[in-house]
């Protein structure tokens, strides 16, 4: 096999009053206080994940369990062209319009009613970026009257929402380093957060906040000890603590990118973002903990200052990047009230946090099997390692012991997003069950090169599937429900007060679920790969679904033995809009 580097990219709880009809749209767009809202307004979507805490739960409920086998399309938008490649985005709904990003750094927007195309923006990229895993998108953001994204050779872009016009185009790093950007950015307090990727090239992680208006920075955090963060351009405090938990000069090219973007808490004002892989993959290399990779980090949102963290996989050596979503919910633990945060992670545990301080209250397993590890220790937080279950140090030139892993890199849950149901209780995590064969090699480090230092093959692990939505009790860790699906599950999810949980599938579907019980109650064809996120929203009084079709994404690009499952999986680039028939 060819050696290959890879990294894959790629609700306020208390509001329980819904705005009873679509929002009314203000000239001016969504201000900062309508996004921190957006979770309890229905009549739009302002922000990845659907509010700042990215429950991704809606409070509608015209369409439930009891009817959504009517479901039926109202229209389907081409992005067209030939860059039909790993739809991951996530729509945003306002003002009559749909807003969705594209494969190739692509933005669109859509008329909400009748799917007309209004404007299309495409970035102009080099040809030497280098992502990782895929020329993906997984959205954008809204406020006043600018959508912003980001793009893959690490630049984030405003633009007007009504005409596509340029407003502002700022670098936010260097992609002849190996630098891009995928993710969502984030609106806090009038600043976009957002962070960066490119883990398999030994850059350094971190996260920025600009001016919503300018594009200016106010702050920026690297997550890799020993770099110096920024607070409106002066230096504001050493990450953690030079060499400590890195020998030598490691930390200069430590990895940790913050690939996936953060959640938000208000109460707070906690930032919530989970880091990468430390580079390179080959953990002899680097002993230590090598903080802050494979963790995730609370950043104070006004400075950037790191409040607390918490690393699921200290000196990892199998790519368990932590960068999966922190989501905030609020729950009696204990017969405690709690503020309390949950994450599913790359590494197989499921981890329950006080989000306030980053005390571990839980961690259980949600795959098959966890082969590094058999367990977490809850007095120390830390993994009880299986230490067999590590690859070998290389002997020379020569590639080190091959052993067997179970996540494989792919992770138990990559990036999609799983959702959380403030009526059950439960967290809806779409997984993958697998493994991998692993191997160290001698690796050094040059810039713009990947940065490895390991080898793989993927493998599956089960006869009947790879993939599996799981409805996981987060006070318990039992996996109350499960669907199981032959390909991998790589599209987020969504949950509504209906009783309903949606996701899309490899083989085409969305599909959706009774959340208390797991049953399949409807699916619908959409002509190629579901691994974007479902959105709902009112409209004219009524009730309407959305979700991108695309296939693509790390999976085909590294699938290894288990990509006989989705072999004949047509690429596509569509957005597809359900209701109810009248």
């Amino acid at each position: 096999m060819k050696r290959r580097f890879s990294h894959f990219l790629a609700g306020l709880a208390a509001a329980t009053a819904l705005v009873a009809a679509p929002a009314l749209a203000d000239h001016h767009g969504p201000t900062s206080s309508d996004l921190m809202n957006d979770a309890a307004s229905a009549g739009d979507v302002l922000s990845y994940g659907m509010g700042p805490w990215q429950q991704r739960f809606s409070g509608l409920d015209a369409l439930n369990s009891d009817n959504v086998s009517k479901l039926v399309p109202v229209f389907a938008a081409s992005l067209g062209g030939e860059k039909q490649r790993g739809q991951e985005a996530q729509p945003l709904v306002y003002d009559g319009t749909i807003y969705v990003t594209g494969s190739y750094s692509r933005l669109f927007a859509f008329d909400a009613r009748t799917g007309e195309k209004k404007w299309e923006y495409t970035a102009r990229l080099p040809d030497g970026i280098m992502p990782c895993c895929d020329v993906v998108n997984r959205g954008a953001a809204i406020h006043g009257e600018k959508i912003i994204f980001a793009t893959l050779d690490a630049r984030l872009i405003a633009l007007n929402r009504e005409t596509g016009k340029v407003i502002w185009n700022k670098k936010t790093a260097d992609y002849q380093e190996g630098y891009s950007a995928t993710a969502a950015p984030l609106i806090v307090k009038d600043m976009v957060i957002t962070g960066n990727s490119g883990g398999e090239f030994g850059v350094v992680g971190a996260v920025q906040a600009r001016n919503v208006d300018t594009g200016e920075l106010v702050w920026e955090r690297p997550v890799i000890e020993g770099h110096m963060g920024t607070l409106n351009g002066a230096p504001n405090g050493m990450t953690g603590k030079l060499n400590a938990t890195w020998e030598g000069d490691l930390w200069k090219t430590g990895g940790g990118a913050t690939w996936l973007g953060g959640t938000y808490d208000p109460g707070t004002n906690l930032l919530y973002f989970g880091t990468g892989n430390p580079a390179p993959w080959n953990s002899h290399l680097r002993p230590g903990d090598n903080l802050y990779t494979s963790s995730t980090l609370a950043i104070d949102a006004d400075t950037g200052v790191i409040k607390w963290h918490y690393q699921t996989t200290p000196h990892d050596g199998w790519d368990f990047d932590g960068v999966n979503e922190f989501i905030p919910f609020d729950a009696t633990m204990n017969g405690k009230p709690m503020k309390l945060g949950a994450k599913a992670d790359r590494n197989g545990y499921f981890y329950v946090l006080d989000r306030t301080n980053g005390k571990l209250l839980g961690a259980h397993k949600f795959v098959m099997q966890t082969t590094w590890a058999d367990g977490i220790n809850l007095k120390t937080g830390r993994p009880n390692y299986i230490g067999e279950g590590r690859p070998g140090a290389p002997n020379g030139a020569e590639k080190g012991k091959v052993v067997f892993s179970s996540p494989s890199f792919l992770g138990g849950k990559n990036w999609m997003p799983m959702a959380y149901s403030q009526d059950t209780g439960l967290f809806y995590i779409p997984s993958n069950d697998w493994g991998m064969d692993i191997w160290n090699e001698p690796i050094a480090y040059k810039k713009g090169a990947a940065y490895l230092g390991a080898g793989f093959t993927i493998k599956p692990i089960a006869d009947d599937h790879i993939g599996a939505l799981r409805a996981m009790d987060p006070k318990t860790g039992k996996i109350v429900w499960e669907y199981k699906n032959a390909a991998p599950l790589w599209g987020g999810v969504l949950t509504t007060k209906g009783n309903l949980v949606f996701t899309g599938t490899p083989e085409g579907y969305l599909k959706a679920f009774d959340a208390k019980t797991g049953t399949e109650l409807w699916k619908f064809q959409t002509g190629s790969g579901v691994v974007g996120s479902p959105v709902t929203w009112e409209q004219d009084g009524e009730q309407y679904v959305a979700v991108m079709s695309g296939w693509g994404g790390a999976v085909p690009l590294w699938g290894g033995e288990v990509a006989k499952t989705f072999k004949d999986i047509s690429q596509g680039g569509m957005l597809w809009v359900f209701k109810l028939p009248k």
